[in-house]
């Protein structure tokens, strides 16, 4: 019996029209990266298992999408693909079952390349990446299982230059797409000397992991849960004004150093966001937010988090400082920050809200009718000379009924009809069509591409 044809769940086709748009907003970021100076990179589709495991965080691991080994990564063996799932079952070393992992993000191979590289690599090393990631997540609005992220990161400097001008980047970027958004900044050290705090205090798990999730399930089941890790009430108490912190950027800053003036730590996470804030100076766009959190444990400082305004929906970017990401692979003293763009929500953003332009909807700029092989090959060649004149041009293959010919030059958002039968090719004249207006003009042949072009 044949199979119904079907996609795995949590990924997608791509049409052309949706292509367009896809491609529109990654040449918008790309044009961005290329003028703050980030180079283009690429890496593997899949890592080796170790490369990714422990990078995350216990609840990112548990996304990794893991590959099977199969008959020729046990030559002696020749285990087949089959064999190799039915021994997960029997309990077997789960080295043999698998050791290699689709990567989850772009962050953990950069840092790899970096490790791998670093005494070739021009310091600071500024690098962009465009590729698809995976994660064994549960597939929802906005959510899947396979997607598109574009990454910029800057290895090799500590300085809060470079945080700086990746909010910048952030900002120049939404701002080329005409999408409003919020760009909230918090940094890992306050978070740390929270968790510190509360460590001190009965905390059996991380804080981080609990405050990370305030957006999902609010801040009283986030007090629920970090008394059922440990901590005692006055501790959670604590915790809750911390999270309380309201008004503008300046407000905020005041109060933490406030809650943290008796800790070094927190008043140095402080002291960043403000050289930060100072730099980037646009209070609209930038806010500074303690209850951001970002779970990944990788980072160590400044964190971003990307919100769209007017649309529901999860962040479209985030990302931070990782002063020793590179230490994960043995090599010490290599500090970093990057951020990175969720494309897909990116694209649903502004699918919701309106935001592509219509000239992205059309490719082809004319389409000449087929009135017969004469009238065909006689269209053919003034074709091709559109299309030497930079002029998307098609000619409609099969000698059919005008209706269908009209159809499909509908369908396709084909702007302009060209009609050329033997009157006009005696007259050396062609019929011009506009088909959303239904205006029909006569032109010599010679005026065509100077008409186009307009």
């Amino acid at each position: 019996m044949m199979t119904k044809p079907s996609l795995p769940q949590g990924t997608r086709d791509f049409q052309p029209e949706t292509l367009r748009k896809r491609s529109y907003i990654i040449n918008t970021i790309k044009n961005q990266f290329e003028l703050y100076g980030f180079a283009p990179l690429e890496t593997p589709a899949m890592e080796n298992i170790e490369t990714l495991l422990g990078k995350y965080g216990d609840e990112g691991d548990k996304l990794i999408f893991k590959i099977l080994n199969n008959g020729l990564d046990h030559p002696s063996k020749r285990e087949s693909s089959g064999r190799a799932f039915q021994n997960i079952l029997a309990g077997k070393n789960e080295k043999e079952i698998t050791s290699r992992a689709l990567r989850y993000d772009l962050t953990i191979p950069f840092a790899r390349f970096v490790a791998t590289n670093h005494q070739q690599l021009p310091m600071p090393f500024r690098r962009y990446q465009v590729q698809p990631v995976w994660r064994a997540d549960r597939p929802q609005k906005g959510r899947y299982r396979e997607f598109y992220q574009c990454d910029a990161d800057i290895a090799g400097t500590t300085s809060l230059l470079a945080d700086a001008e990746l909010a910048l980047l952030y900002r120049d970027v939404f701002r080329a797409l005409n999408l409003q958004v919020s760009i909230r900044i918090n940094n890992r050290k306050i978070l740390a000397a929270l968790s510190a705090m509360a460590a001190k205090n009965g905390a059996t798990s991380n804080v981080i992991t609990v405050i990370d999730k305030l957006d999902k399930i609010g801040i009283q089941a986030v007090k629920q849960e970090l008394l059922e890790n440990g901590i005692d009430e006055k501790t959670v108490i604590a915790i809750d004004s911390y999270l309380s912190i309201s008004g503008n950027n300046r407000n905020k800053l005041d109060a933490l150093k406030m809650f943290f003036r008796e800790d070094n730590t927190g008043i140095e996470g402080i002291i960043e966001i403000e050289k930060i804030l100072q730099l980037v100076t646009d209070e609209g766009t930038f806010v500074m937010d303690p209850t951001l959190a970002r779970g990944l444990d990788y980072y160590t400082g400044t964190i971003y988090e990307v919100q769209a305004q007017g649309v529901k929906i999860g962040s479209i970017g985030g990302g931070g400082r990782y002063d020793d990401l590179t230490g994960l692979f043995g090599v010490k003293g290599i500090p970093g920050v990057g951020i990175s763009f969720g494309i897909d929500r990116i694209y649903d953003v502004m699918e919701e809200l309106k935001l592509f332009p219509d000239s992205l909807a059309v490719s082809t700029q004319v389409l000449f009718f087929n009135l017969g092989d004469d009238e065909s090959r006689y269209a053919f060649g003034i074709m091709n000379e559109c299309r030497k004149q930079g002029i998307a041009a098609e000619l409609f293959y099969d000698k059919v009924k005008l209706d269908k010919q009209f159809k499909y030059a509908d369908k396709k958002r084909i702007p302009f009809v060209a009609i050329i039968g033997s009157k006009e090719m005696e007259s050396g004249e062609c019929k011009i069509k506009e088909l959303s207006t239904g205006e029909e003009v006569t032109i010599k042949t010679n005026q065509l591409y100077e008409f186009l072009n307009k």
